[in-house]
Order: structure tokens, then C-alpha cells, then sequence
């Protein structure tokens, strides 16, 4: 399968399965921009697939065989099992079949500048953040990012220069097929554990991932992560450091915060000021997600009046600490993507700094492995939440076996003394909210499945 080449198939008719995800739908619109035919299907249409209708790719609702006549190439995700319909028919026909990752992978092979942006925390929003730096700065990238950005309405924009950003995610380790210039290395975290068997493995996939880039290249890492600190000091390649805790090449000084949480530091680089910053986007973290940001841009030539003007104006990417309005009842409602204990620690840091009375979190967990193999630190990371609810846990791609429940969850928190509820439905959540919330309540829904949709409801009920 990977003995092919996207670039022998441009202009040919490249057919998507499952082309509603968020980064196979970007790739769609990217090669339709290079003049391909482009197709797809997926179970579920969205805004996403609308999105690609309107652009004048043709999207399949449902798998069915007859969905690839005419395709001269086949791209599928990790999600699409062996025996797809369409997978199915496109072997029997002996059409080149090739999986998301090895053609993002090609895409990057294309451009002579290509960033990657890994780690298993801060990907979307440093991502985006960077890009908005280059897209302000006349540098006219191609992006493709994990979530939506206003700045290129929506989560792609197909660029004319030399330069490719994208996010490089570690699960079944397919950012090992891209082909980066530079590598963006936020965090080594212990995550996808239904791949990785631990902390040793994620580790050793990220040195390989720094192993791609070319001698001339540059590693960008954050130096107050112990893991990433030890990779840099094992890179072929030039590394730059950017820190708050630890001494590194970036650093952030005078750090204070404004009456919404946002930060405002000054940049310093190599013990030399460089500029002050003031952030858009609340919490400690998004300090990191800048600082990454800067020191990338800051190799790319850019100069710091142009990085300071589009930090500034960086407001945030969809679903990362997106304050989408109130309720009936003059409760705040803010939607945040966080999933694993490490991120949920940060977005109520950055709430609780945040001006309300009582803070809500209603938390959907992903994926059973995830809840399983990280329940005591989930059990611990909803501290400075005044009222818990848990819903149901979002499957993703996994099955329930019954090993365990956001039921089991709710209890094992609330033998710690927290105020946690389970409550399975939608409807019952939202019911409870519209009863018990008040105004100047802060109302986080919270995960990386459906649980935004709560957040609409509450808010289209606006009057």
C-alpha cells in the first residue's frame, strides 16, 4: 500500500472513507485545491461534510461499494476496519488503497518547509496559534489543524508557498510518516494507552519522531518537561528550549494575569528581552502554547512586531476554552475539548481564574481505555469544581465491556469528598442545569466527544 505516491495521483479522482473527520476532511480540501476529483463518505453527515459539499466534493452518506466507481485512489483512517464495504470492493478491484497518515505524511513531502506539531497536550491551539503568526505575516502557509480556526474559516486553508503546518498526533504512531522540518514538542504525557503500553513506549516513538527531522532542521521543546528535555539532549538537529520553571533558550517573565485569566509576560530569548505579550486566551498553559509558538516563528525570520501583533489578536480555535454565551438563566457557558487528567487540570485553572459565582463542569469521559488505565489521576483532577456531573463515556472507537462506567467514576470522586453526580441523558443534564444554575455561574461542559452539544442546547434556549 505505501508504495504509492499522492503526487502520482494528482489530478486523478481520490475517493475518502470516513471524510467527515476533521483531518481526513482537511486533506480532502487540500487536494481538491491541487486539482484533484475528490469523493468521500462517511455514516454521519455535518458541518464539516456540508462544508465539503459546498466546496464541490462529493460526499456519500453511508459505506456502500458503488460509493468508489471511478477512484483511482483509496484513503482511509485508522477507524475504518478491514471489512468496510469500500475498503472491500477497492482491494477486490485492485485500486491503491493508502491510510490518512501516510498521506499527510506525502502532503508534507511536497513542501520545502514543513512544521509539525506534536505532543500529547496543547496540539490544536499552538497549531493554530502558529499559523495565524505566519498566515499575519504574509508567509501564505498551508495549515491543516485539529479543530476550527476563524482566522481560516475553518480547520484548512491551502496555501501557495513553501510552507506546510500541521498537527502530529502520536496515536498508533502515525506522525513516524510525516516528513517534518521542523518538530514542535509540547509534552511527553502518559495517553492512548490502548496503543501504547507506557510511559517507555510514548517516549521512545516521540525520539523517533525528532529523528525525522533532517540535520539542518530544528527540534522546538519545552524544557520544563522533563521527558522533552532528554529527548532535545539526544537530537541530531538544532534544538531551541522554551520554558517558565526551568532555564531555556525562551523564557517568560513577569507574569501577570488580567480579571479573565489571560497572561501577559514579557519573552525573553537567550537573558534578552524580546517582547512583551498579552494573551487573549486564559490559563498558564496557553503561556507554554505561546511560548512554543514565538520561538518557532522567531526561527522562521519572522519579526517580533509581526508575532506580537497576531498573538494578540489570537482569540482561540473552536471547543479550546470557547465561551459560546448564557443560559435562560445568566449562567456563562464555555465548551473546552480537554479530555485526559492533564488537560482538565489546566482549563479549571484557567476557569477558576475566570470571573463567576459557582463553577459547573459537566465532563463527558473518551473512550473506556482512557477512563480505565487513568482513573485514579481522573479521580483527582476536578479540584476547585464546586458542581460535577458526568455523563456517559463517548466510545469513540472501542466497545463496552462493562470493566468500566462514568458511574464508577462518579462514585470513586465522590468518596473523595467532591459534589459529583452521574447523569447519563443529555436532557437530564441540561434539565439541571436550567433548574439549578444561576446567574454569574460558570457552566464548563468538558470532553472530545458529543458534550458540546449540551452547550448548544442551553444556549439556544436563549430568549
Amino acid at each position: 500500500m505505501e508504495d504509492y505516491h499522492v503526487r502520482d495521483f494528482l489530478g486523478k479522482h481520490i475517493h475518502f472513507i470516513g471524510i467527515g473527520g476533521i483531518s481526513m476532511s482537511g486533506l480532502a480540501e487540500i487536494l481538491h485545491e491541487k486539482g484533484c476529483h475528490v469523493s468521500g463518505s462517511d455514516l454521519r453527515m455535518s458541518p464539516l461534510t456540508k462544508r465539503l459539499s459546498n466546496n464541490g466534493i462529493t460526499v456519500f452518506k453511508g459505506h456502500d461499494g458503488k460509493n468508489i466507481e471511478g477512484a483511482d485512489l483509496i484513503i482511509y483512517t485508522a477507524a475504518i476496519h478491514e471489512d468496510n464495504p469500500e475498503l472491500t470492493e477497492a482491494k477486490k478491484r485492485n485500486i491503491p488503497c493508502m491510510d490518512r497518515a501516510t498521506l499527510l505524511g506525502q502532503i508534507m513531502e511536497t513542501y520545502p518547509f514543513a512544521i509539525g506539531v506534536s505532543g500529547t497536550h496543547g496540539k490544536t491551539t499552538t497549531t493554530s496559534m502558529l499559523s495565524m503568526i505566519m498566515n499575519r505575516s504574509g508567509l501564505d502557509p498551508t495549515i491543516l489543524v485539529g479543530g476550527e480556526l476563524d482566522e481560516i474559516g475553518g480547520n484548512v486553508r491551502a496555501g501557495h508557498s513553501k510552507y506546510f503546518i500541521t498537527e502530529a498526533c502520536e496515536y498508533v504512531d502515525s506522525f513516524l510518516k510525516f516528513h517534518p522540518d521542523m518538530a514542535l514538542i509540547l509534552n511527553i504525557d502518559r495517553d492512548h494507552l490502548d496503543y501504547f503500553r507506557d510511559i517507555d513506549q510514548i517516549y521512545d516513538s516521540f525520539v523517533k519522531y525528532a529523528a525525522l527531522v533532517p540535520s539542518t532542521g530544528y527540534v522546538i521543546g519545552c524544557g520544563d518537561d522533563p521527558l522533552v528535555s532528554r529527548l532535545m539532549d539526544q537530537a541530531d538537529c538544532h534544538t531551541v528550549s522554551y520554558g517558565i520553571d526551568h532555564p531555556a533558550d525562551w523564557s517568560a517573565k513577569e507574569i501577570s494575569y488580567d480579571q479573565k485569566g489571560c497572561a501577559r509576560f514579557v519573552a525573553v530569548k537567550n537573558g534578552k528581552t524580546f517582547e512583551t505579550f498579552g494573551l487573549k486566551v486564559p490559563g498558564r498553559h496557553n503561556i507554554y502554547n505561546a511560548l512554543a509558538s514565538i520561538a518557532a516563528a522567531d526561527v522562521m525570520g519572522i519579526p517580533a512586531d509581526r508575532i506580537k501583533n497576531a498573538v494578540s489578536l489570537y482569540h482561540g480555535a473552536h471547543r479550546r476554552f470557547e465561551i459560546k454565551g448564557k443560559t435562560e438563566n445568566g449562567a456563562t457557558i464555555v465548551d473546552d475539548y480537554a479530555h485526559h487528567p492533564t488537560e482538565i487540570k489546566a482549563t479549571i485553572q484557567a476557569a477558576l481564574h475566570y470571573p463567576h459565582n459557582r463553577l459547573w463542569c459537566i465532563f463527558q469521559p473518551h473512550t473506556y481505555t482512557r477512563t480505565k488505565k487513568l482513573f485514579r489521576e481522573f479521580t483527582e483532577a476536578f479540584r476547585g469544581v464546586d458542581t460535577l456531573i458526568l455523563a456517559d463515556i463517548y466510545a469513540a472507537r472501542e466497545k463496552d465491556t462493562g470493566e468500566i462506567s462514568s458511574r464508577m467514576l462518579a462514585e470513586a470522586i465522590s468518596k473523595k469528598g467532591q459534589d459529583c453526580t452521574y447523569l447519563p441523558d443529555f436532557k437530564e443534564i441540561e434539565d439541571t442545569i436550567r433548574k439549578h444554575a444561576r446567574p454569574g455561574d460558570l457552566i464548563l461542559t468538558m470532553g472530545a466527544g458529543d458534550i458540546n452539544q449540551v452547550g448548544d442546547d442551553l444556549k439556544s434556549s436563549e430568549k
